[in-house]
C-alpha cells in the first residue's frame, strides 16, 4: 500500500465509492486516509520483466500444486496444469510472467528479503528481519504499539518491491508495510524500506499494517489470486477465505474452464460469440459449448488487421471494435475500481462487478493524466487509442505480461517510423531516452517508492497548459533544469499553435475542481461534445453537482439517455441532489436499465421514494432495484463505507431502526470511524435524542481526540441545545484541524460574529476565503458583515466577486 502524500487529494480504493453519500470529510489525518490506494501492491503486475529472477521460478505444477490452508476446490474451475496439457506455448509464456507470480509462499526460493537478522529503523521504532526454524519472520510493532514476533507467511510480488503478508487467527492477511526494494543495488534498491517513509505511521493510524486499509482478504486478494471467495462473516468479524489457485492464473482471465475441457474432450458443437453482458454464468452460456464451452470469447483481435494512412502516417482498424470484453476482463484489476459484487466477473461485462474511477480531483490531474494511484484503465479510456478501437493486447501479450515488440517498435505497429521514429517528430537524437515515443506521450510516475508507471492516456505533451492549470509535462519531467515556458515555446516553433491533442478538457475541470464562476457554462459544453470520450462525459456530469439549479437538472436528465452506463450512473449520482420529486421521476425511467452498475444507482436514488401510492407492479420493480443495492453494499460488508451508506440508504426509507444498526455495525468494524459517529449522532438529533447524539459525538472523541468532524458536529449540537460557550472551543477546533474545509470556517466565522467578536470573525472568513476564493458562502457573508459593519470598500470588493457568479 503505497502513501505518496497526505493531504486532502489523497483516496482510497473503494472507499471512494463506497462512502459517496457519507457525510462530507474534513483532511484531517484520520478522515483524509478513508481513501487509499485500491489493489495493495499491484506491483505483482508491474510491467517491469522476470528475467532477474529467472533462476528462482519453480515449475508451473509446482505453481499449480502448492498446497495453503485457503486453496480450495472450486466449481467448474480445473486449474493451470489442466490447461497446459493443449495450451502448451500459452502456458509457458505465463509461467515466466508476474501473474504467475502475484503471490506465493514465504520459502528460501520465492523470499528475496534479507532475513539475516536485518534491522530496519523507521521513525525510531526498529524492525527485525530474521528466520528460525526454516521460517520467516519480523519483529516489529504489532496492533498495541509494541513489537513482537510475526510470521512471514506469503511473499507478494517481484518487482520493483516485494511485500510480506502475515496471517492472523481470525482469518486476515495483512501487508507489512516494510517492503524490500528488489531493484539492483546501483539503482538504489536491495534494501529495506517503508512505503511511507516521509511520514511516521504508528498503530493508530489508518496506514498501519495491522489495519483494515493494509488487509489483504479485501484489498490485494481478488487481484493476485485466482476465483477468490472472501468469506467475510459480519457477525464474528472473521474471514474464511479461499482460492482456486495462488496466482493469477489462466481462468482468471477466461473464466472456468471445465466446459471447455469437455468441449476438447469430445463434443465440439457450437462456437457462438457473447454479445451479452450479464454476469450470470447460466445466462451467458445456455448451450454448454458456446464459445467453445468458455464463459467468455477474448477474441476481438481475431481477424483484425491495422491498415496503413499513409497521409497521416497511422493506422486503422480494418473494422470497428463492437464491444470490450478484453477491456472488461483486464480493468477488473488494471483499474482504480470500486468493488459492486462479491468476487471477480468472468464474462468480460465492463461495469457488471465494478464501476470504475471517475477523473476526480483527488485521483487525476485536471487534463487527466495520473496522479494519485489509477493504474492503467481510467487513462487509457480518456485516450484517442481507445476511441479508435486500440485494445491492451494490441500492445501488450497477455500470457507474458510483457509488450509485444521492444521499445518503439510497438508503437510502429500503427505509427509509422519514416514520420514519428526521427529526430525531426522526437526532437531528440536517434535512440536516446527522449526518443523513445513512451518518454514523450506516456511520461511515468513513481509510486510505492520505487514503482514507476506509464500513464497510458497517450497524450500529446502540452507544457503550454503547466502555469495555468498546475500540471505535469513530459518535457520539463526530463529537463527539470527548465520551465514550462521554455518547452512550450519549443513545442510550438515545431509542430505549430495548433496541436492540441486529443485531451482539451483540461481548463474545464480545473474550473470544476476550483468552483470558478465559469464552471457550469464551461460542463455543460463538454457534456455537448460528442468526440469528448465517455469517462470524462461522466466526470462532468458529476463535477455539476454543487450547480444543481433547475437549467442544470435538465442537462443532468439528459445524459439519463447516454448510450454509456458511465455516464448515466454519473448522473444518477448527481441527481442525488436533486429535489426529491424530480430526483424520484427521473430514476424511475431507468429502472429497467440493462447494467447492473445503473440499476443500483437507480436503487439508491428511489430509497426517497414514497411507498404510499405506488402501483405493485411497480413496487415489485423497486423492490428488485433496493436489493441489488443492498447487495452492491453487503459484498463489502468488512468495510465500515458500506455500512455508512446503508444507514443513509434506510434512513430515507425512513427505517431508523435499520440505520441506526448499520451505524453500529461500522463502528464495530472500526472503532475509529469517524463517520460512524456523525451519522449515527445525527440520526439520534432527527429523532430528538439529544444525549444519545452527543455521547456518539463524545464517544468518537475519545478514540480520535480533535478530529474536526467530530468537533464541529458536537459544536453544533452544542448551539443547537443553547449552549454557545461551551460550543465555541469546539468550532475553533474543527476549523483549526480542518483548515481546508471551507464550511467549517464558515460556521465558525458565522457563530464569531453573532456572539459579538466581528474582527475575529472577518479574520477566520478571509482566512478561508484566501484559501477557497470561490466559496459563496464565504463571499456572502463578508458581503453582508461587511456591508452592516458600514465597511462599503470591502463590501463593493466582496460583491463584485460573487456577483461573477449570478446566471447570464
Amino acid at each position: 500500500m503505497s502513501k505518496k502524500k497526505r493531504n486532502a487529494g489523497d483516496s482510497n480504493p473503494a472507499a471512494e465509492k463506497l462512502a459517496a453519500n457519507s457525510v462530507a470529510l474534513s483532511d484531517s489525518k484520520q478522515t483524509r486516509w478513508l481513501w487509499l490506494v485500491l489493489l495493495l501492491g499491484m506491483l505483482g503486475l508491474s510491467a517491469a520483466g522476470y528475467a532477474l529472477y529467472a533462476n528462482n521460478k519453480s515449475s508451473m505444477l509446482e505453481s499449480a500444486q502448492v498446497s495453503s490452508s485457503m486453496q480450495a476446490s472450486k466449481v467448474g474451475f480445473v486449474g493451470a496444469e489442466t490447461c497446459a496439457g493443449c495450451h502448451a506455448t500459452e502456458a509457458k509464456d505465463w509461467q515466466g510472467s508476474q501473474h504467475a507470480k502475484a503471490m506465493q509462499h514465504a520459502t528460501q526460493q520465492t523470499v528475496l528479503g534479507d532475513f539475516n537478522n536485518a534491522k530496519f529503523n523507521y521513525h525510531g521504532m526498529v524492525s527485525t528481519f530474521f528466520k528460525r526454524d526454516g521460517k520467516y519472520f519480523v519483529n516489529t510493532d504489532g496492533a498495541d504499539g509494541k513489537l513482537a514476533d510475526f510470521e512471514i507467511r506469503y511473499a507478494f510480488g517481484l518487482e520493483p518491491l516485494q511485500q510480506y503478508l502475515i496471517e492472523f487467527p481470525d482469518g486476515r492477511l495483512q501487508a507489512l508495510t516494510i517492503a524490500w526494494d528488489t531493484r539492483p543495488k546501483a539503482e538504489g534498491g536491495t534494501r529495506w524500506y517503508h512505503l511511507n517513509a516521509a511520514e511516521k505511521i504508528d498503530f493508530k493510524d489508518e496506514l498501519h499494517w495491522t489495519r483494515q486499509n493494509q488487509n489483504w482478504n479485501w484489498m490485494c486478494a481478488d487481484c493476485h489470486t485466482t476465483k477468490l471467495d472472501r468469506n467475510f462473516n459480519v457477525a464474528s468479524n472473521t474471514y474464511a477465505t479461499t482460492f482456486a489457485e495462488m496466482n493469477v492464473s489462466c481462468e482468471a482471465c477466461h473464466g472456468p474452464g471445465a466446459k471447455h475441457v469437455a468441449w476438447a474432450k469430445g463434443s465440439k458443437k457450437g462456437s457462438g460469440v457473447i454479445s451479452g453482458t450479464t454476469s450470470n454464468v447460466s445466462e451467458i452460456t445456455p448451450d454448454p459449448f458456446l464459445n467453445n464451452g468458455l464463459v467468455v470469447a477474448l477474441d476481438e483481435r481475431k481477424g483484425v488487421t491495422w491498415l496503413a494512412d499513409h497521409a497521416t502516417g497511422n493506422a486503422v482498424r480494418n473494422k470497428p471494435l463492437s464491444s470490450q470484453r478484453e477491456l472488461g476482463m483486464c480493468a477488473q484489476c488494471h483499474s482504480r475500481r470500486a468493488p459492486q459484487t462479491k468476487g471477480m466477473n468472468h464474462d468480460g461485462g465492463l461495469l457488471n462487478s465494478h464501476e470504475i474511477a471517475l477523473l476526480t480531483n483527488a485521483l487525476y490531474f485536471p487534463d487527466g493524466q495520473q496522479d494519485d494511484e489509477v493504474y492503467n484503465v481510467g487513462s487509457f479510456m480518456q485516450s484517442k487509442m481507445y476511441a479508435k478501437g486500440v485494445t491492451c493486447s494490441d500492445c501488450h501479450n497477455p500470457h507474458t505480461s510483457k509488450l509485444r515488440l521492444p521499445g518503439n517498435t510497438v508503437c510502429a505497429q500503427c505509427h509509422t517510423p519514416v514520420k514519428y521514429d526521427v529526430p525531426s517528430h522526437t526532437l531528440h537524437a536517434a535512440n536516446s531516452k527522449g526518443a523513445a515515443c513512451a518518454s514523450c506521450h506516456m511520461p511515468t510516475k513513481t509510486y510505492m517508492g520505487v514503482d514507476a508507471r506509464h500513464d497510458h492516456s497517450f497524450r500529446i505533451p502540452r507544457p503550454d497548459l503547466s502555469d495555468a492549470l498546475g500540471t505535469p509535462n513530459a518535457c520539463t519531467g526530463c529537463h527539470k533544469d527548465r520551465n514550462a515556458g521554455w518547452a512550450a515555446a519549443i513545442i510550438e516553433k515545431n509542430f505549430g499553435l495548433e496541436r492540441k491533442g486529443f485531451q482539451t478538457f483540461g481548463s474545464t475541470l480545473q474550473s470544476a475542481h476550483v468552483g470558478a464562476p465559469d464552471a457550469p457554462k464551461k460542463l455543460i459544453a463538454l457534456l455537448q461534445n460528442p468526440q469528448a470520450p465517455a469517462i470524462v462525459r461522466a466526470t462532468a456530469v458529476g463535477e455539476l453537482r454543487p450547480y444543481l439549479s433547475a437549467e442544470i437538472v435538465t442537462v443532468v436528465e439528459r445524459q439519463l439517455s447516454d448510450p454509456n452506463p458511465m455516464v448515466r450512473a454519473a448522473a444518477l449520482d448527481t441527481l442525488l441532489a436533486a429535489p426529491p420529486q424530480e430526483r424520484v421521476r427521473m430514476a424511475a425511467a431507468l429502472i429497467d436499465d440493462p447494467s447492473y452498475l445503473v440499476r443500483i444507482k437507480v436503487g439508491r436514488a428511489l430509497a426517497i421514494a414514497p411507498n404510499a401510492g405506488m402501483a405493485p407492479t411497480m413496487r415489485g420493480r423497486v423492490d428488485k432495484v433496493f436489493a441489488e443495492y443492498v447487495a452492491s453494499q453487503l459484498a463489502n460488508a468488512e468495510r465500515p463505507e458500506a455500512h455508512i451508506n446503508l444507514g443513509l440508504f434506510y434512513i430515507e426509507r425512513r427505517e431508523p431502526l435499520q440505520a441506526e444498526a448499520a451505524y453500529r455495525a461500522a463502528l464495530a468494524l472500526d472503532p475509529r470511524f469517524v463517520p460512524g459517529y456523525v451519522n449515527l449522532s445525527d440520526l439520534y438529533r432527527t429523532y430528538n435524542r439529544d444525549a444519545e447524539a452527543e455521547t456518539s459525538l463524545n464517544t468518537g472523541l475519545q478514540q480520535v481526540p480533535g478530529n474536526a468532524d467530530l468537533s464541529h458536529a458536537l459544536g453544533l449540537l452544542r448551539i443547537r441545545q443553547g449552549r454557545v460557550p461551551e460550543a465555541m472551543p469546539l468550532l475553533a477546533q474543527a476549523n483549526r484541524a480542518a483548515p481546508n474545509n471551507p464550511r467549517y470556517a464558515y460556521v465558525y466565522g458565522i457563530a464569531l460574529h453573532d456572539t459579538g467578536n466581528v474582527p475575529q470573525s472577518f479574520t477566520v472568513l478571509e482566512q478561508a476565503l484566501a484559501r477557497s476564493p470561490n466559496n459563496l458562502e464565504l463571499l456572502s457573508a463578508l458581503v453582508e458583515y461587511a456591508r452592516s459593519a458600514g465597511d462599503t470598500k470591502r463590501a463593493e470588493i466582496y460583491g463584485k466577486r460573487l456577483a461573477a457568479f449570478a446566471p447570464k
